[in-house]
């Protein structure tokens, strides 16, 4: 077995591996301080935020998805949908505190009226919910913003509780979650021939990876795979999800084959994908077999769920780890976006 030499003095190995302690953490945050105002029965659920502070909010989704009697939406934009008025929880998530989207979306919240939670460390949005006298939830720094996913989701989770829009069931079922995850990291994070997620980067890190999960639940697992691959591996990737892609993408898998050569197709399964959704994987498989042989499978091993979902999320999260590696790359730093930051900011 080849091995790799580490270049990671930022140490996101050790971020990933304690993904564990960072929800046992994040489940101890005090709601009870910033919360003791009266809030309105809401109609909906913003939570505006971007990267890594957003994806807190497309977990949550999927988590809630038997329980939420109300829409959700995650949005990704300086601006807000038109429907937000006096009875939209808008939830504003920023790690750092000072993402200009994050930002502009909080003031057009405040002029719609909404109510504002705030989820941050610090930096502007600290500031502007203190000053206009919203509740905060301030969460530990000194990560990478996509290392802090369980700082984002969590207190989310516990927000939609307090406010008694979701019952206590899908935060009881963390702790599986986190036995579950402390013992895959034993073989998830060591250079041994039986570590699946080093086995599929070796098939990743030269090629381009493409990543299909399905619609509500593992399309958000592919969505964070290709993200972190992009951010800490600094190679392109792709996603889509089941069944849109079937009336559209498949029949892109044609021409330009020394392009397609280059892909490796990633299977998310879940045993408790759509029965419809379950065929179309298989048919869309086999059809693809005729265009590309590159083309692996992820399906893991979880009592719940929330189990399986934050286990598929904490394998990709590995997977885009030793691409990193493989590839001799610092996992931590992400150049091109601080370049843009500055770039902006001179704006």
């Amino acid at each position: 077995m080849t091995k790799y030499t580490i270049n990671d003095p930022a140490e996101m190995a050790q971020s990933i591996y304690e993904f564990a302690e960072n929800i046992t953490d994040a489940l101890e945050i005090d709601l009870s301080s910033p919360l003791n105002a009266e809030y309105p029965s809401f109609r909906n659920i913003c939570i505006a935020g971007m990267g890594g502070s957003a994806i807190g909010g497309d977990v949550v989704n999927v988590l809630t998805k038997d329980q939420l009697s109300i829409p959700l939406i995650v949005s990704r934009h300086y601006e807000l949908p038109s429907w937000v008025y006096n009875r939209t929880l808008v939830i504003c998530s920023s790690y750092s505190g000072n993402t200009e989207e994050t930002l502009a979306a909080f003031e057009d919240a405040k002029r719609k009226g909404a109510y504002i939670v705030g989820i941050t460390t610090g930096g502007k949005l600290l500031e502007k919910l203190t000053n206009n006298q919203y509740p905060c939830l301030v969460i530990p720094s000194g990560l990478q913003p996509r290392a802090a996913m369980a700082f984002s989701f969590v207190p989310m989770l516990n927000l939609l509780h307090k406010f008694k829009l979701i019952d206590h069931k899908p935060i009881d079922e963390l702790d599986n979650v986190i036995s579950l995850l402390k013992e895959k990291r034993l073989i998830y994070s060591e250079q041994q021939t039986d570590n699946p997620t080093l086995k599929l980067a070796e098939k990743l890190a030269d090629k381009l990876p493409v990543i299909y999960g399905q619609t509500t639940t593992s399309g958000i697992a592919a969505m964070r795979w290709k993200g972190q691959i992009c951010e800490n591996a600094k190679m392109l990737a792709y996603h889509n999800e089941l069944p849109e892609l079937n009336h559209n993408e498949i029949v892109g898998w044609e021409n330009n084959q020394s392009v397609i050569d280059k892909i490796v197709l990633v299977w998310l399964k879940d045993h408790d994908d759509n029965e419809r959704v379950k065929y179309r994987q298989t048919f869309t498989e086999n059809i693809l077999k005729n265009v590309t042989l590159n083309q692996e499978t992820v399906n893991v091993d979880g009592d719940t769920l929330s189990a399986r979902f934050l286990h598929l999320i904490y394998f990709g999260d590995w997977v885009s780890y030793w691409c990193a590696t493989i590839h001799k790359t610092d996992p931590s730093p992400v150049y091109k976006i601080e370049n843009l930051k500055g770039q902006l900011g001179n704006v």
